[in-house]
């Protein structure tokens, strides 16, 4: 079984982004279980100084991360950009030894926010982030006012995220094989 950790880069209790996340659950093949985080807003401020002795909510940040096999990340454009609480939980990630090279996914519910997939992508990219873009989409949900069982329910919106979670799978699997023989071989 799959273990894939869905974060929403919104606070926003109806977020749209949450939604399609929450669809993607109903809609995820049945070898993948997308379990959700929903604690960016218990996170204190990032400071280094709080980095020896992590506080409670950012060690279970970490040990979610560290049981995952990969993530599938949906976040809103503010500003230009990614929301502050988003990346003020990114900022607790940069120094996790377990997060270079983990497969992340990106959803987004927006076509139109460009500029916080951009940016997004570049924080991720330098965190060390496996973006598997074959995986990953937008989906034109802005002003539909959907909840996760309509999104999934709706043909147009459901299959291609049906689809892109069948590449994200096939993405995991084939990590996970390589893994398999690159430890045969250096076994």
């Amino acid at each position: 079984m799959l273990n894939v950790l869905a974060i929403s880069g919104s606070l926003r209790a109806a977020s749209t982004n949450s939604q399609l996340l929450q669809a993607a659950e109903l809609l995820a093949p049945s070898n993948m279980r997308i379990e959700h985080y929903e604690g960016i807003g218990l996170l204190p401020h990032f400071s280094p100084d709080l980095t020896a002795q992590l506080p409670q909510p950012v060690a279970e940040l970490n040990e979610r991360i560290i049981q995952a096999d990969g993530l599938l990340i949906s976040c809103p454009e503010y500003a230009r950009g990614i929301p502050g609480s988003f990346k003020n939980a990114l900022d607790w990630l940069v120094g996790s030894s377990e997060f270079p090279n983990k497969p992340v996914v990106l959803f987004n519910a927006s076509p139109r926010a460009s500029h916080a997939q951009a940016a997004l992508r570049e924080i991720l990219a330098t965190m060390s982030a496996r973006l598997l873009d074959e995986a990953s989409m937008a989906v034109p949900l802005l002003g539909r006012d959907l909840d996760a069982a309509a999104i999934a329910a709706d043909e147009a919106l459901a299959q291609p995220i049906h689809s892109a979670l069948q590449a994200y799978r096939l993405a995991l699997d084939g990590i996970a094989a390589a893994q398999v023989d690159s430890a045969a071989i250096w076994g």
